[in-house]
């Protein structure tokens, strides 16, 4: 980036006021788009703007302060300052995983997200009925197929809680690092409190085809029976399938990126 966002460098003058703004500034890729990697002379962080289109549920005043509570667990990166629009963060030094290292580390990455789930609850909650219908709100383009689903599943209620716990709600390889001091969760834009059976739903979906070692693997840890936590994890995944679909067909309507709207297309006819 050769000019960088004129916002972004008044926030780093404001956080660091009697350091030197200039430095190296790396756009990241990424389907939410606006994330940086700001390199200075003592220095490397991440800074992540809010979107300039609104994506239902995106805040980053509520990730800054998600991760301000999680500073002490050893999950994610630290939270450095928030100045609208931009939110500052540690860089975590390492490698995202592949898919095949996200299956090979099963074991790891369970303990991760199980002590994700262990603790204390943010104070946001996350309800994915209202949050549906803002996205059938933002939507131009709606099918009356999806307008079908999303009555049937207001109609018959969110399940109730399994185990209310923070959730991260987007757990995939691309978003777990291996670093030298273990495995770290970056992207925490849609954290928040739920059901620990929605965050193990979510999971699965990363994971094609090995969803009952996951679930069994997690009810473990947690104390759960391995069929009580499938069949709650069973009554998340239409509404969970319905909001990858809302998300996908959203963003390939405010970018127009054609990967985005192959996505959405191919959300909707598996829904």
């Amino acid at each position: 980036m050769h000019n960088p966002d004129p916002y972004l460098l008044e926030t780093l003058q404001h956080t660091w006021p009697t350091a030197q703004a200039a430095g190296h500034f790396f756009a990241l890729p990424g389907l939410s788009g606006g994330s940086v990697r700001v390199e200075q002379a003592n220095r490397t962080l991440l800074a992540r703007r809010a979107p300039a289109q609104p994506i239902p549920f995106v805040d980053r005043q509520r990730e800054f302060r998600v991760l301000r509570k999680m500073r002490g667990a050893a999950l994610g990166p630290a939270p450095l300052a928030w100045r609208a629009p931009w939110l500052l963060q540690t860089w975590l030094s390492g490698e995202a995983l592949t898919p095949e290292q996200f299956t090979e580390q099963q074991e790891a990455v369970l303990t991760l997200v199980r002590r994700l789930h262990q603790q204390p609850l943010t104070g946001y909650r996350l309800q994915l009925g209202p949050l549906l219908l803002r996205y059938w709100q933002l939507c131009k383009r709606r099918h009356w197929r999806w307008q079908r689903q999303l009555s049937r599943l207001l109609a018959q209620g969110e399940p109730p809680p399994l185990r209310l716990a923070p959730l991260h709600m987007d757990i995939h390889p691309g978003n777990v690092v291996a670093t030298a001091d273990g495995l770290r969760l970056i992207d925490w834009e849609y954290a928040a409190d739920g059901d620990i059976a929605l965050e193990v739903a979510a999971l699965c979906a990363a994971v094609n085809g090995e969803e009952t070692h996951w679930i069994i693997g997690y009810a473990q840890r947690a104390n759960l029976s391995p069929t009580q936590l499938l069949q709650q994890v069973r009554r998340w995944q239409p509404w969970l399938h319905l909001l990858m679909a809302s998300w996908y067909q959203l963003r390939a309507e405010q970018t127009q990126d054609a990967f985005l709207q192959q996505l959405a297309q191919a959300s909707w006819h598996d829904l």
